[in-house]
């Protein structure tokens, strides 16, 4: 999740939008979906899906793909990027 400096959001998205391949193409990188708020329209959570949790850490964080990612987009930031990782209950149960 990432809560972006009021008045900031457009270059923010314009940003996510030239830097997006950097996730997109990393091995292990299943989908990446961006969705802003309604309400909050300065709140926007990012849906990665990867193979593992080591294709996002390691094949991704630990990379120079990160780095150009995180460069292009973390100026517009007003606080700290809140991260989880999930799992999908319906594959959980399988």
């Amino acid at each position: 999740m990432f809560e972006i400096k009021p008045g900031e959001e457009d270059a923010f998205v314009a940003a996510y939008h030239r830097v997006r391949p950097e996730v997109a193409g990393t091995p292990g990188c299943l989908s990446v979906r961006m969705t802003r708020g309604i309400e909050l329209p300065s709140r926007f959570v990012m849906l990665v899906e990867w193979e593992s949790l080591d294709a996002h850490l390691v094949g991704f964080r630990g990379t120079d793909r990160f780095a150009r990612w995180r460069a292009a987009i973390g100026e517009y930031f007003a606080a700290p990027p809140e991260v989880q990782h999930c799992t999908d209950v319906a594959r959980a149960a399988r």
